[in-house]
């Protein structure tokens, strides 16, 4: 199969989620909006498509997540207050997130897994390949994970898969791949899928984390893709077909990711992380660090 050289500029954030591992807070607040350090976590999301090159960001959100759409769009009346007071810093700050990307939005409705959100989006993509970007994964911007997805895809068409070796005891909160290797140490071919196995029915430790750069061939198999685990449309499963025959849409590879990755997906992660990424804030991390220290050894 030829692979595809049309160049990514879409991605996808599905952002339907109840958020229910962090209630109550997110009673009311959508859990994207829960700030890391002094930034939504969904701005991390955004700034890193928009680095990787993809400035058309389509969200797919559900009810109560109109905060999202708001902390994109311009606040006119907190900019010109900002003005008044001449707090140009905060000012620039502000409008950031308005000026980041062309942001889309297009509700789920019926919260059918991560397979149908992917498939809502199938109108704004087309016919093109697009990534997919989840929320509860925040990619260090040193290490460019989304970037060397989207070469990979050039290179060989098809799909790509974020893949991260995890504690083999852990796999079963993940979807897990079978592989083969590749000329590229970092770059496998995906055999085989399977959503959060057991242990003993893992075939490798290598779970799928919250990246994907995906041919437009997912939506015809997803929308024949019956309900999987949980009863949801598991992505997982579509990309399984994808795997097992690769003139559906391509072969299915993985990148190996080896880099900086914080998990804000349950409480006690999403607490490491807003600690390690204040620790590496120029100017939050040495006073912070300094307090840490305090803490840890004269308090504990």
């Amino acid at each position: 199969m030829t692979p595809s050289r049309t160049r990514i500029s879409k991605a996808v954030i599905p952002a339907a989620g109840l958020g229910t591992r962090f209630l109550p807070a997110t009673k009311a607040t959508p859990k994207e909006m829960l700030p890391v350090v002094d930034k939504p976590a969904i701005q991390y999301v955004v700034e890193e498509a928009v680095t990787a090159g993809l400035s058309d960001v389509l969200m797919v959100t559900g009810r109560n997540k109109r905060p999202l759409e708001d902390h994109f769009d311009r606040n006119y009346e907190l900019e010109e207050a900002l003005r008044r007071k001449k707090d140009e810093s905060r000012l620039a700050r502000v409008q950031e997130s308005s000026d980041l990307a062309t942001m889309h939005y297009v509700r789920q409705g019926d919260p059918r897994g991560l397979g149908h959100a992917v498939l809502c989006a199938a109108p704004h993509v087309g016919d093109q390949p697009f990534a997919v970007l989840l929320g509860d994964d925040l990619i260090d911007p040193r290490d460019p994970l989304l970037a060397r997805m989207i070469e990979t895809q050039e290179t060989h068409g098809g799909s790509v898969v974020a893949l991260m070796e995890v504690d083999p005891a852990q796999i079963h909160l993940y979807g897990c791949a079978a592989v083969k290797t590749t000329d590229a140490e970092d770059v496998v071919r995906v055999t085989d899928l399977v959503e959060k196995p057991d242990v003993a029915d893992a075939p490798s430790n290598l779970a799928i984390i919250g990246r994907y750069v995906l041919d437009p061939a997912v939506f015809d198999v997803l929308r024949t893709t019956e309900p999987g685990r949980g009863g949801e449309i598991q992505l997982t499963d579509a990309l399984q077909t994808l795997a097992a025959d690769e003139t559906v849409g391509g072969p299915v590879h993985g990148v190996v990711f080896q880099g900086r990755r914080y998990d804000t997906g349950d409480r006690g992660d999403y607490l490491r992380a807003i600690v390690r990424l204040a620790c590496e804030r120029e100017d939050l991390g040495p006073d912070f660090r300094a307090w840490l220290h305090r803490y840890v050894t004269e308090e504990m």
